[in-house]
Order: C-alpha cells, then sequence, then structure tokens
C-alpha cells in the first residue's frame, strides 16, 4: 500500500496508530510519546498518499479519517517530530513548475482580489470573535513576555508597529488591509495620527467605521472599500499588517511601487507579514484552496528583490519566529472551546476545516520554515535616525512620547 510505504519511511519518531480498512492495523514510529490512532477509510488513504496536505485536511473534512486516539493537533505534532528542514532545490523542472503555480495561483487583479478577500474575511464578524481578542487582531501577536495573555501580546504588537513608525500628532498615515479597524483606531487614538485605512472586506469596513463611531474617532479614523492600487496620498507614514501575503508575487514590484508613490519624501513604511526562511515556493494546496485563495507566502529574497527595484532603502528588518506559533495556539484552543457555537453557525466539515487549519498553520511556525517578517522602509537614507535605540525607547514609553513631537527627526 502507498501510505504505508510513505508513512514508515516518514514516521520515525513517535507513537502513530493507523487502522486501515478491513481492520488491519500498521504501528508507525519508534514508540516514544504519546499514543495517537487514527481510523482510514481507502478514499481517505488514497487521498493522503496523492497530497498529503490537501488528503490530510479533506480525508478529516469529509470523515474519511477518525481519531481513536489523539486530535488533529496531537497527529501533527507527530509530523513536526520528524520534519528535518527544508527540502534541498529542485532541478530545472522544479523550479519551472514552482515559477508556472506563481502565476497560475497568484495573479490577483483587482477583481480576483475582491474575490479572495470575500472568501476569508466575509465568512461572519461572529466567527472571528469567537477566537480573536476583542480588539479583532488577526495576524501575529507579539509576546514581549512569554507568560503573556492573547490580549496583552496583541496590544504589545500594536505598539511595537506605532513605535517603529516613529509617528508625530497629525501624521497621516495609510494603513494597507486595515482589518476590523484596531490598529488604526490605536494609532489615531493613542498617538494622534490621521489614519486612512482600507481593506476588501464589507464585513471588516462595516465593523471598523461602527468602531470608530463608537469612539467618536471618525474624523481621525476613515476607512474605506478600496483597493492599494487606488489609493492617492501622498501619506507620512505607511503600514500593512498581515495583508502582503494576498498580493501574490506577480505583484510584488507594484506592491512596493506605490509605497513609493505614496510615501512622502521623508516618509517611512512598515510592513508585516508571513515569510518562510526557505527559498520561494507555492502555497500550501490546501490552504490554497480551501482557506486563502490567491495567498502566498514568500521567501525573504523575494521581497528584498522588489524593494530594491521600487528605489525603497530597506531601513529594519525583525524576524519574529514562534510569536505566530503561540497566537495560533491561543486562536485554536478557543475556537475548539467555542466549536459547538461554530458549529451552529456553519456545520461540522466547516469546523474541521477550521480546525486543521488552524492546526497546521500553528505546525509550520513550530517545525516547519514559517516566520513573520516586519521589515521598515524609507524613500530617504536619512529619513530615519540612524541607530534604532528610538524604537526601545518609544515601546518602553508609551504613546504619551509623541504628545509634544512635531516632526521625525534625524
Amino acid at each position: 500500500m502507498v501510505l504505508d510505504r510513505m508513512l514508515r519511511r516518514l514516521v520515525l519518531v513517535g507513537r502513530l496508530a493507523v487502522v486501515f480498512e478491513g481492520g488491519r492495523v500498521e504501528n508507525y514510529g519508534d514508540g516514544s510519546g504519546p499514543q495517537v490512532s487514527v481510523r482510514l477509510t481507502r478514499a481517505g488513504a488514497r487521498r493522503i498518499a496523492l497530497d498529503p496536505a490537501l488528503g490530510l485536511g479533506e480525508a478529516y473534512m469529509d470523515g474519511d479519517l477518525v481519531f481513536e486516539r489523539g486530535d488533529m493537533w496531537s497527529l501533527l505534532a507527530v509530523v513536526g517530530r520528524n520534519f528535518h528542514g527544508p527540502p534541498k532545490p529542485g532541478g530545472l523542472l522544479s523550479r519551472l513548475r514552482v515559477a508556472l503555480l506563481h502565476r497560475l495561483q497568484q495573479m490577483n487583479d483587482r477583481t480576483a482580489s475582491r474575490r479572495n478577500v470575500a472568501h476569508h474575511y466575509d465568512l461572519s464578524n461572529d466567527l472571528y470573535r469567537r477566537f480573536l481578542d476583542p480588539d479583532m487582531q488577526y495576524s501575529c501577536a507579539y509576546f514581549a513576555r512569554p507568560d503573556m495573555t492573547l490580549e496583552e501580546a496583541q496590544a504589545a504588537k500594536k505598539a511595537h508597529l506605532a513605535a517603529k513608525l516613529r509617528l508625530f500628532p497629525g501624521a497621516r498615515v495609510l494603513d494597507i488591509g486595515c482589518g476590523w479597524g484596531g490598529l488604526g483606531l490605536t494609532l489615531a487614538a493613542d498617538y494622534g495620527a490621521q489614519v486612512t485605512g482600507v481593506t476588501l472586506s464589507r464585513e471588516q469596513l462595516e465593523l471598523a467605521d461602527r468602531r470608530a463611531a463608537e469612539r467618536g474617532l471618525q474624523d481621525r479614523a476613515r476607512f474605506s472599500l478600496q483597493d492599494y492600487r487606488d489609493v492617492r496620498g501622498p501619506f507620512d507614514r505607511i503600514v500593512s499588517v498581515g495583508m502582503f501575503e494576498h498580493v501574490g508575487e506577480p505583484n510584488f514590484r507594484a506592491f512596493f511601487a506605490r509605497v513609493a508613490e505614496l510615501l512622502t519624501d521623508d516618509g517611512c513604511a512598515v510592513i508585516h507579514a508571513i515569510g518562510r526562511m526557505d527559498p520561494p515556493s507555492v502555497t500550501n494546496s490546501f490552504i490554497a484552496k480551501y482557506i486563502f485563495p490567491g495567498g502566498y507566502i514568500p521567501a525573504l529574497s523575494e521581497v528584498a528583490t522588489a524593494v530594491e527595484r521600487a528605489g525603497l532603502w530597506i531601513t529594519d528588518v525583525e524576524i519574529l519566529r514562534l510569536h505566530y506559533a503561540e497566537t495560533l495556539r491561543c486562536w485554536r484552543e478557543r475556537f475548539l472551546a467555542d466549536r459547538a457555537a461554530v458549529a451552529l453557525m456553519f456545520d461540522e466539515r466547516f469546523c474541521r476545516m477550521w480546525e486543521y487549519y488552524l492546526a497546521t498553520s500553528e505546525l509550520g511556525f513550530r517545525a516547519g520554515t514559517h516566520m513573520v517578517f516586519q521589515i521598515q522602509l524609507a524613500r530617504r537614507v536619512d529619513a530615519l535616525p540612524t541607530t534604532r535605540d528610538y524604537m526601545v525607547d518609544a515601546e518602553r514609553a508609551g504613546p504619551w512620547i509623541h504628545a509634544g513631537r512635531r516632526r521625525a527627526s534625524a
């Protein structure tokens, strides 16, 4: 059996038992760690053998894989224990396949971008309330201390970004992919910025507008349903959190060219996004089909090349390695704790799909090659101080340090 041979080659550590159709039981691994036992139909075994990432998720969603001991996270933990680093770069045919799939998966013109965003972000605001923090931060948190709650870590993330933006009262800030408005509202309320937030999600826009009105910030934080390619500037600061993953590799140069066009001469931008530490690849087949169509997690080499061609300075880069793993763990646990309510909103198959999405995403940061990068950009070499002490000082002092600053100085 193909899957049996595959598992014997790949699962060398851990305790995995598989009950195949007909009752035959096979054990894999060295017997260490918690026992994980699954029952597979013939169709499920075939799916997993053909495309493990897609097949495992679909088999679980459709009931072709049932847990007798353990759960999806414990199964993926066994997979993670057997991961031995990123695959070596392939030959010419492999590289051509990657290049072709880049183009097919990620064209992301204006129509495709709106459709892809609606697929995920317009599901239901109530769904996201079930597992996000109250501020609805749907991106990597910043665990400045390991004992932080999710709420504290998301607040720390916003402060971390604000420090890198080097804000001043009245600064014109563009938030590309503003989500439900949490970051924009914080920059307006706590730092005195004039924020313009753009999103392609109608659900997000409706809630962001309502939150601005409830807090009396309509004059300082304005949100609109708009593609970043259609925004008109200029802006003193640009920030984008968790949106660049939806741009698509064919559009990287255009994205950074637009950032350069929209920035003032002495402005700066901070882009926060998921990246990979290995060479360019393709989007996970399950994620591309069910979760983020058109999405792509870039290699830093792809990002740096696009930035260079836009004529921007890379003034700072920070890599957050396990912060998103911890964020996803919090989301996964909260989602599972409220699973019954989600099943009433959608159905059991949807719950299994999202459980697999959250668990396999966490695995990508714990045992795979995923990380988060925060890259700071400027048009002018002297637009920012020559040391990064100002970031640390601003973050420690809190937003009130900005109350008397009129312009960022070098």
